[in-house]
């Protein structure tokens, strides 16, 4: 069992460079950017240096707005050595999004890219902070935030009132290695490091304070599962903005010493390809990247034998595709993980050696240091093995709290730091935890409970549907009835009617849903979550245009 460790993240990463400082750390194939251990952690230093430079001094937070690019793995890094918090944003926000997280964040400087796909990011922020056109870099006055002051741009083009990335480096000659070094002797495993806002699939996102000591042991945990070593080599498509990306990500390859391969923006050849070319022996994604990935024509095509592990998580993975994934993509050690941001982020695991079923139907067991338990909702009194409750979890790896919002922190961490996750499952005999819902995501229709996970996993079954989403809609009569959306196989012609003929007599009447659609795609979050309240959402635009 990995034990728990008292580090920063500094001494974290400084460690690996002693233990294996000509391994390469970090590379980015099609940037043809790669940094041994050694190399990174000077990168790292000059990025810690500027942050320094810019005047963020311990707990100050700064905020991150980019996809994958090469210079995030440097700032995660470099917050952690002059502990100064980094603020994660969606790369899905938009001008109001970003107001609200920068404000709620109390970022003192914001780093981004000047344009992801159609959406300018650069003119997403002048929208918000006019004043920022005719500043001085790093003298921003801004009404609407007027706590942020520094704005760098990862761009080959300059902007009004902002630092280029160059410059934004190029300040940090000026710090010396004295005084980074004692900004590093002040920091201790138990600070605030990183706010990961919540994915926002309901209300208002929530910064979640996680400390060194939370994401490092996290890391040590999942990479003790995965087995892996400082001969791994991670493709990591997974967004860094999301604790996937950075935690199960970066932090989990770096706790074993091996090397992290990003995917600036995921696209399925891309990653297939990046594997091949860099012999990754280990892959991460949410299920819908894995099914994009092996619907590819040419995926036997690659030379992909180099594979052997990985982490699955972020929803259920039908049988179908965890079969391709093991056989088709040579990942016979795949891992699956569950948990929240407020876990930072693991909770349970399966193990490289667990069964498929395991893989499929079960989300593993409690990580090492972990309790997890399942209560009957509302208390903390225990179910009998096998029925079905709310995941509750203690340990290590609870969060330090929401930022600025008390009242949520207590309803999510009870007073014996019992984190009551909103999930609903059910755990056997050997400790293997079925995630069978949302506490909120239930549907009453005439006084039923219904869970939407059991109807999905169902109709999972049928031989045409790729994947399905049930949600819980208005009704006059039962107050609610259910709305399947499904996406078909190959685009295979299927009706409503085989649906219902499909449900008629295998699951009870009141659990077939109402309403069937069919679709090409979810509205997902940027991390890969199906935002069932869009469904919601598109069933009343619907009923409204009949």
């Amino acid at each position: 069992m990995a034990q728990l460790v008292e580090q920063t993240i500094c001494e974290f990463l400084e460690q690996r460079v002693a233990q294996v400082p000509d391994n390469e750390a970090l590379v980015y194939e099609d940037l043809n950017l790669r940094m041994t251990y050694t190399q990174f952690n000077n990168h790292v230093n000059d990025v810690a240096k500027a942050l320094m430079a810019v005047g963020l001094e311990k707990g100050d937070h700064f905020s991150v707005w980019t996809t994958n690019v090469a210079q995030w793995p440097g700032l995660q890094f470099g917050s952690g050595k002059m502990g100064a918090p980094l603020v994660t944003i969606n790369t899905n926000y938009r001008a109001n999004e970003l107001k609200y997280i920068l404000k709620q964040s109390d970022s003192k400087m914001l780093v981004l890219i000047d344009q992801y796909r159609d959406h300018s990011f650069i003119e997403t922020l002048y929208e918000i902070c006019p004043e920022l056109r005719d500043s001085s870099p790093g003298s921003l006055e801004s009404a609407a935030l007027p706590l942020l002051k520094t704005v760098v741009v990862i761009s080959d083009q300059d902007y009004p009132g902002t630092y280029s990335w160059h410059d934004f480096i190029k300040l940090g000659e000026d710090v010396p290695d004295k005084a980074l070094a004692q900004r590093k002797a002040s920091l201790t495993a138990h600070d605030v490091i990183n706010l990961q806002y919540t994915s926002g699939t309901t209300g208002f996102p929530k910064g979640v304070m996680l400390s060194h000591y939370n994401l490092i042991n996290n890391a040590l945990n999942i990479a003790e599962c995965m087995k892996l070593t400082s001969d791994d080599r991670l493709c990591i498509p997974v967004p860094f903005f999301h604790c996937f990306g950075c935690v199960i990500g970066t932090l989990t390859i770096v706790s074993a010493g091996g090397t992290m391969v990003p995917v600036r923006e995921f696209e399925p050849s891309i990653v297939l390809k990046t594997v091949e070319q860099e012999r990754c022996t280990a892959l991460h994604g949410v299920p819908t990247m894995f099914i994009s990935e092996l619907n590819l024509p040419n995926v036997t095509d690659f030379d992909l034998s180099s594979l052997r592990t990985g982490v699955m998580a972020g929803s259920t993975c039908p049988i179908e595709v965890m079969k391709g994934v093991m056989d088709t993509l040579g990942m016979k050690d795949i891992t699956i993980c569950y948990g929240q941001t407020e876990s930072s982020p693991v909770l349970t695991q399966t193990r490289t050696d667990d069964a498929i079923d395991l893989k499929v139907e079960t989300v593993g067991r409690a990580l090492p240091n972990t309790e997890v338990r399942i209560v009957y909702p509302g208390t903390m009194d225990e179910v009998p093995s096998g029925v079905q409750g709310e995941i509750c979890a203690r340990g290590y790896c609870v969060m330090k709290g929401y930022y600025n919002n008390p009242e949520a922190t207590r309803e999510a961490v009870d007073a014996d730091n019992w984190l009551h996750t909103g999930d609903l499952g059910t755990m056997d005999e050997a400790g293997y935890v079925r995630v069978t819902g949302r506490l909120k995501d239930m549907v009453i229709r005439g006084g039923e409970n219904i869970y939407p996970r059991e109807v999905e996993e169902f109709l999972y079954q049928h031989p045409a549907v790729l994947d399905v989403q049930v949600v819980g809609v208005p009704d006059a009569k039962y107050g609610e009835e259910l709305a399947a959306w499904i996406i078909p196989k190959d685009n295979q012609a299927v009706a409503e009617e085989e649906i219902r003929a499909f449900c008629d007599g295998q699951i009870s009447h009141h659990k077939i849903p109402r309403y069937i659609f069919f679709m090409a795609e979810y509205p997902m979050t940027a991390s890969g979550k199906v935002q069932k309240f869009k469904l919601r959402e598109l069933f009343e635009i619907r009923r409204g245009e009949e």
